[in-house]
């Protein structure tokens, strides 16, 4: 049964990058009008993108495996309030990538991008009241989401 949990966690924690699928660019040859974008000078190479979200994907999955596994120690609200959060920001994460790569805005991507922060730093807080580790595991993806949004914000700036 742990196992099945794991998958189903691992499953949602990937939605948004196999939901992204349908708009982004597995590599950033395959879009034209990003490939057209003044970007960061520290803006990765489209290879890293795809390295980097495959293992924060992986991660938070294991986080949410760990709350799922502390299911029977902790109240009824904290459960919901990890779940509600971390529900919300797997439909930003898929959001952001419908509006910048989809629909090419950067601007809304990046109001969606504040959201998204917000909502990890919440969930984040969540997680910690039911497994420090599953905090901890959080943490490098706020990290990314901070530098998201640089990259995002210097995307506007520059273009």
């Amino acid at each position: 049964m742990g196992f099945l949990k794991f998958l189903l966690a691992e499953f949602l924690s990937f939605l948004p990058g196999l939901l992204g699928l349908f708009v982004a660019p597995i590599s950033s040859g395959q879009n034209a009008w990003y490939n057209t974008l003044a970007r960061s000078s520290l803006n990765p190479e489209g290879w890293v993108f795809s390295v980097v979200w495959t293992i924060l994907y992986f991660i938070i999955g294991i986080a949410l495996f760990l709350v799922i596994q502390k299911h029977h120690l902790t109240s009824r609200s904290d459960r919901a309030g990890a779940y509600t959060l971390f529900g919300l920001n797997i439909a930003l994460n898929a959001l952001w990538t419908f509006a910048f790569f989809g629909g090419h805005l950067p601007e809304v991507a990046l109001v969606v991008l504040t959201a998204l922060i917000i909502t990890a730093i919440f969930m984040a807080r969540e997680f910690f009241r039911i497994s420090k580790a599953a905090f901890w595991l959080v943490v490098p993806y706020i990290v990314w989401l901070m530098f998201a949004f640089y990259l995002n914000g210097m995307i506007i700036y520059l273009n």
